[in-house]
C-alpha cells in the first residue's frame, strides 16, 4: 500500500510538472506571436505623400487612421524638410492638433500654424537644427478628454472632483479622461514607428513636444510624465483654466499642484510658455505669476525656460503663427 501511494504521488507530481511546463510553453508562444504581430503591424504602417498639400517647403505624409490600442484612431501627419535624406539624422517635434499645422486651405477656419514656413526658414538660416514634425490630429468631439492632463484631477479635493464629474454627467458631458492613454499612444505606439521608418535621433535631447491651448497643457504633461522621452515642451496660449473659465475654478489649482510635484527639475529640459490677452487668452495673464513661481522653484532660469507675454494677441492659429519662431528657436536652436 505504501508503494502504491508513493507511485501515485510521483505520478501526480509528474503531471503537475508537465502542466506547468506546458503552460510556460503556451505563454511563451503567445508572447512571441503577440510580439511578431506587433512588429509586423508597425512594418505595415505606410505614410503616403499628400500630393495636393499647399506647402511653403518640404513634404507632407499621412497615415489616415494610425493604429492604436489606446485612443480612437485618427490621422497622423509627418512633415519632412526640403532635401530630407537618410544620410543624416533629424530631431523630432511632436505636435498636437495636426490638421491645423501646415495647410490653411484644409482647416476649419482657414488658418494654420505655418509650421512648414517657419521650419524651412529657420533651418535654411541655420538658426535651428534639422528636424521633422509629427502632427497628431485631434478629434473635435473628444479633444478636451484627450488633452486634459489626467493625473491633475488627483490633486483636486475628492468632494470637488466628484461634484464636477456628477454635474458633467447630468449635462451628458463625456468625462472619460484619456490624457494618459493619449501619451501612451505617442510614446509607445507612434514614436517607435517614427524612430524606425525615418532617419531621426531618438534620444530626449532631440525629441520635443508642442501645442496650444489644451495642447499646451498636454505638452507640459508629456514632459512631466515622460521626462526621459521628451527634452522640451512648447506650450503656446496654455489653457490654465483647464475647462470653461469660471469663478472659483478648481482646475488651475489642481494643475499647478500637479506641476509643483511632477514638472522635471531644471538641468536637462527646456520649457517654453506664452500667452496673449485677447479672446480666450484674456483669462491667462493672471496665471503667469503661478507659472513663474513654479519654474523658479524647480530651478529654471531664462536660459532653459520662457513665459512670454504677447500684448494684443488672441487665441488663434493666426496669433501663434506670428510668434512660432520663438519656441522653435528656443527648443531647437543650435
Amino acid at each position: 500500500m505504501l508503494n502504491c501511494h508513493t507511485e501515485r504521488s510521483r505520478s501526480v507530481v509528474s503531471v503537475s510538472h508537465n502542466l506547468e511546463q506546458n503552460m510556460k510553453y503556451i505563454i511563451y508562444i503567445f508572447t512571441f506571436l503577440f510580439f511578431a504581430i506587433s512588429v509586423n503591424a508597425q512594418d505595415n504602417i505606410e505614410f503616403k505623400k499628400l500630393e495636393n498639400a499647399v506647402l511653403a517647403g518640404g513634404t507632407l505624409l499621412r497615415v489616415e487612421a494610425f493604429p492604436s490600442e489606446n485612443i480612437k484612431l485618427r490621422p497622423v501627419d509627418v512633415w519632412l524638410p526640403e532635401n530630407y535624406t537618410a544620410d543624416k539624422k533629424y530631431a523630432v517635434l511632436y505636435m498636437h492638433d495636426g490638421q491645423n499645422l501646415f495647410d490653411a486651405t484644409t482647416t476649419w477656419n482657414k488658418q494654420e500654424w505655418m509650421v512648414d514656413e517657419w521650419a524651412t526658414k529657420l533651418m535654411n538660416s541655420g538658426e535651428v537644427k534639422d528636424f521633422i514634425v509629427v502632427g497628431v490630429h485631434n478629434i473635435p468631439q473628444i479633444r478636451w478628454q484627450d488633452l486634459y492632463p489626467e493625473k491633475a484631477m488627483d490633486f483636486m479635493p475628492t468632494k470637488v472632483r466628484d461634484s464636477l464629474i456628477t454635474i458633467a454627467k447630468e449635462s451628458n458631458f463625456n468625462v472619460n479622461f484619456k490624457g494618459d492613454e493619449y501619451l501612451s499612444f505617442i510614446v509607445d505606439e507612434l514614436k517607435p514607428v517614427i524612430d524606425k521608418q525615418f532617419s531621426v535621433l531618438t534620444n530626449k535631447e532631440n525629441t520635443f513636444v508642442a501645442g496650444s491651448s489644451m495642447g499646451g497643457l498636454m505638452s507640459m504633461y508629456a514632459v512631466s510624465e515622460y521626462p526621459d522621452v521628451f527634452g522640451g515642451a512648447g506650450c503656446l496660449s496654455t489653457h490654465w483654466p483647464g475647462a470653461m473659465p469660471s469663478p472659483n475654478n478648481p482646475h488651475p489649482v489642481a494643475i499647478f499642484d500637479y506641476m509643483k510635484k511632477n514638472l522635471p527639475e531644471a538641468g536637462t529640459h527646456k520649457l517654453y510658455f506664452d500667452y496673449g490677452n485677447k479672446t480666450l487668452d484674456q483669462y491667462y495673464p493672471k496665471y503667469a505669476p503661478n507659472v513663474d513661481d513654479i519654474l523658479k522653484e524647480k530651478g529654471y532660469t531664462d536660459t532653459d525656460s520662457k513665459n512670454l507675454f504677447f500684448e494684443g494677441t488672441n487665441h488663434s492659429e493666426h496669433s501663434w503663427n506670428q510668434r512660432l519662431n520663438q519656441p522653435f528657436v528656443f527648443l531647437l536652436g543650435k
